[in-house]
């Protein structure tokens, strides 16, 4: 579960896929739109807060593994990732998830550990290539 409840004041302390890298993430619902905030080292990204319910139920549309693909916004997504997806213009949102310009990108990165603390997938957590799942 969750290490942490979500607040500014008490983040979820997450670790990307490998383990190589910590992390936090908050909700801001008072943002507008309503924001999910992930804050690595000095760099804050910010993502809709909608990502997390919409990426489960397209997990659970996908029905098995998908890699996560994750690329910095200036890079392009490996086509059928995580990262494709979050900034797809067939995603509810029609386009990025990423909401800080230059910042945009990573979501695969990122969106997937939040999901899996939250039990709402599981991650692998291998050096590279690592892949996802919704748990139903």
């Amino acid at each position: 579960m969750a290490d942490g409840t979500g607040t500014k004041d008490d983040p979820w302390r997450l670790t990307t896929a490998p383990g190589s890298s910590s992390y936090t993430m908050y909700r801001d619902p008072d943002a507008d739109p309503p924001t999910l905030v992930c804050v690595v080292g000095s760099t804050t990204l910010k993502y809709r807060l909608r990502a997390i319910e919409d990426l489960h139920a397209w997990l659970i549309e996908q029905g098995d593994w998908v890699p996560l693909g994750a690329a910095d916004e200036k890079k392009p997504a490996p086509a059928g990732t995580v990262e494709a997806w979050g900034r797809s213009e067939s995603n509810p949102v029609g386009g990025w998830y990423g909401l800080r310009n230059g910042y945009r990108g990573r979501f695969g990165m990122y969106l997937p550990p939040l999901l899996e603390a939250l039990g709402l997938a599981e991650l692998t957590h291998d050096a590279r290539n690592n892949r996802m799942r919704a748990t139903h």
